[in-house]
Formats: C-alpha cells, sequence, structure tokens
C-alpha cells in the first residue's frame, strides 16, 4: 500500500496576520515612554515598529523617541514593558475579520494549523488562550522555542517538523518581509495579507500570493499545495 502524504501545515505568524495586537502593544510602549519621560509617538509611525518581536519594538520606540540609555535600564524597561503588557494583552487586541471561518474551513480539510511568531511563546500562548484560539493549533512556536527565529529557516522548519509535517507541503502566511524571508528561507510558499505592520506595502513584499482578506485564504491555500 502506498503510504499517506503527510498532512499539510499552514503557519500563520500572530501579530498582524491572525490578530490586530497593535493596540495593546503599543499602549504599552506609550507607558515605557512615559516611564523616561518621552514624548508618545504617532500611531502611524509605531505600527510599523511591530513585527520583530517585544524588544526590537521598545528598543525602536526609544530610538525614534531620541532616548538612549545604558544596557542595564534598557532591560529594565524590556521587563516592564512585558509585565504590562501580559496583564493587557488582550484588552483591544482581536483575530483579523474572516479569520476565524477560514480557520474552520482549512481544519475541516484536514489542514494542520501552526503558529510561528517572533512573539515570545509565553506571551503568544497567554494572547490565544485569551482570545480562545489556542486549541485550534497544533504547535505555537514563539521566538524563543527554537535556537534561532524568523527569518531563519530553521524556525519555520522546526514548527512544519513539531505540527508533523513537511516543507513540501507547507505554506507560511504573514505580513511583513521577516515572514516572506523566514518562507523564502525554507523553501515554502508565502501568502501574505495587507493589514498587518510593515513599512513597505504586502504587495511589494515578494512572497508568493498575496491575498486581500481571509475569504481569499482558503481557495489561495488549495492552489499552492496542488502545485506540489
Amino acid at each position: 500500500m502506498t503510504a499517506s502524504p503527510p498532512p499539510a501545515v499552514i503557519a500563520f505568524d500572530l501579530d498582524g496576520t491572525l490578530v490586530d495586537t497593535a493596540p495593546d502593544l503599543l499602549d504599552t510602549l506609550d507607558i515605557v515612554l512615559d516611564e523616561v519621560g518621552a514624548a508618545r509617538l504617532p500611531r502611524e509611525e509605531t505600527r510599523k515598529m511591530i513585527g520583530a518581536g517585544a524588544k526590537a519594538l521598545v528598543n525602536r520606540g526609544l530610538t525614534a523617541a531620541g532616548i538612549t540609555v545604558a544596557p542595564p535600564e534598557f532591560e529594565k524597561l524590556y521587563e516592564s514593558f512585558l509585565a504590562h503588557y501580559a496583564a493587557h494583552i488582550a484588552d483591544s487586541s482581536r483575530p483579523f475579520p474572516g479569520l476565524i471561518e477560514a480557520l474552520d474551513e482549512l481544519s475541516a480539510r484536514g489542514h494542520v494549523l501552526a503558529v510561528c511568531t517572533n512573539k515570545l511563546e509565553y506571551l503568544s500562548r497567554l494572547l490565544l488562550d485569551r482570545l480562545e484560539l489556542t486549541d485550534r493549533f497544533a504547535v505555537i512556536a514563539g521566538a524563543d522555542t527554537f535556537a534561532v527565529h524568523k527569518p531563519d529557516a530553521g524556525h519555520l522548519l522546526g514548527t512544519i517538523e513539531r505540527a508533523g509535517g513537511v516543507p513540501t507541503r507547507a505554506i507560511m502566511v504573514g505580513d511583513s518581509l521577516t515572514d516572506v524571508l523566514a518562507a523564502k528561507n525554507a523553501n515554502v510558499p508565502s501568502i501574505v495579507v495587507p493589514f498587518g505592520y510593515t513599512e513597505t506595502p504586502a504587495e511589494e513584499l515578494g512572497a508568493d500570493v498575496f491575498i486581500a482578506h481571509y475569504g481569499l485564504l482558503v481557495e489561495t491555500v488549495e492552489r499552492l499545495l496542488s502545485r506540489g
């Protein structure tokens, strides 16, 4: 008998892809800027700083505000950020429109869903728990789950492996260049969505497919999988 192929693994970025986390992340960044006596920055500016993890967000925010601190002070501010954010992680953060229906349909078709994010794993799980989304994903791999993180291929490949899949039957769904590069480095096709956090327009990031909304996700996934 011919063995059945492994299930397809659809790996999703979290911030700006699954969930609009900007309100709670940027509210927390405002608290950090208040702590150092800096003026709060415009949301249209700070929104583009999201995507490389909390530490990068704090660093980018301080830099944009013209604040330089010694490493020990930065670590204190970072820990303050994490504590406040964890306490307010789902105050305003919500899944993007159409996401739940798309996840339901992908699962119904037998695909395995996973999260591959540069958010710390414990924060990723906390957010998904609060939004009652955790059980939808076979794997939740954060920035600290493996020794490397996106755009390193090892992050995505490790996620796929833990989900019981193989790279030749996997897809990365994201909103930023980090996601696209991780997919390219892993030789996995990518889909990008336009409602996330990136200075470069999503359609110019170089993904295999750009979709305007989640109503197009399932058919796009099936089309990409059929190529393999």
